[in-house]
């Protein structure tokens, strides 16, 4: 495993959903705030989307890409708007079946939707993110982010065998795409992960860490896994990440353990020894140090709601 997909692994439950947006002439429509991540998706057309709070408004073409990965509310619309006319915005579950093709004016069609993410161990690089992710679609720009819209356009204009599971796998990979878009086009000076995984000594250290993190890792260890010595490797690593190598380790396997009590069903002895510690008894007094409670309590609440 390597960081990224860790991040987004550690957050992302249950399967997610999406709706078809079309529109025509003058139209706004209001997605409230969500516990999770929205996105929306141009097929055609363009529209204005303004983030609730004091973020601009962005102006979305055709195959353009916009991730809302802290649930923000917003609104979408067919041209700039005011607060006041935000204010009077149609709600989004009216508007899908409002102002249909044909009507005259500037037409659009956009795939939006939700993913569900627990938000209780959120890893640094995904509370990172900003509140609006917009990936303009540009010549040569994520070639992969822009081979998913095409199967994510074409899968929807033809509802083929095997639909079902092809959607929800492609938005999948699009929440992975648009991810790892931001980290190589955000400028190192306004983001941290970034800059920490363009930094080849840090992401060897991490990609060892998230490899295998049950492995019994020293300082020595890793930062001959890095391929430095041990005090260059605690300096950049502390410097860039915000922590010690041992101190995110430590971090990573109570939020990798918590992770595997939320989503399965094994024995505390497992996801002890799936996370490094050699016993229950040593996970179980790790885990409630962290989270304030027993692993059995954690399992029991987060199924529970």
């Amino acid at each position: 495993m390597d960081v990224v997909s860790d991040a987004i692994s550690a957050v992302r439950i249950g399967r997610p959903s999406s709706n078809r947006l079309r529109v025509s002439g003058s139209w706004c429509t209001r997605l409230a705030p969500y516990d999770g991540a929205g996105f929306h998706v141009v097929l055609t057309g363009g529209c204005w989307l303004l983030p609730d709070g004091d973020d601009e408004p962005v102006t979305l073409g055709t195959g353009d890409v916009v991730l809302l990965p802290h649930g923000a509310g917003h609104v979408l619309a067919d041209g700039p708007v005011d607060s006041a006319a935000a204010a009077r915005a149609v709600p989004f579950e009216e508007a899908r079946v409002a102002s249909p093709r044909g009507t005259g004016g500037r037409e659009a069609e956009l795939l939006c939707g939700k993913y569900r993410l627990d938000r209780s161990r959120v890893h640094p690089l995904m509370a990172e993110l900003p509140q609006v992710v917009h990936l303009p679609n540009r010549v040569g720009a994520h070639p992969e982010l822009r081979s998913a819209v095409d199967l994510l356009a074409r899968e929807l204009d033809d509802r083929r065998p095997g639909s079902c599971l092809a959607l929800p796998s492609l938005l999948d990979l699009l929440l992975i795409y648009m991810v790892r878009a931001w980290t190589t086009q955000t400028d190192p000076a306004t983001g941290t992960w970034p800059t920490v995984l363009s930094d080849p000594v840090t992401t060897a250290a991490l990609r060892a860490l998230h490899s295998d993190p049950a492995a019994p890792w020293t300082n020595d260890r890793l930062a001959a896994e890095a391929g430095v010595s041990r005090a260059t490797l605690a300096r950049r690593f502390t410097s860039l990440v915000g922590r010690p190598p041992m101190a995110y380790l430590t971090w990573w396997r109570l939020t990798l353990a918590a992770t595997r009590l939320r989503d399965t069903d094994a024995p505390l002895a497992t996801v002890a020894r799936e996370t490094g510690y050699g016993s229950p008894y040593a996970l179980s007094h790790a885990f409630s140090r962290e989270f304030g409670v027993t692993p059995g309590r954690y399992r029991e609440k987060v199924r529970t709601g």
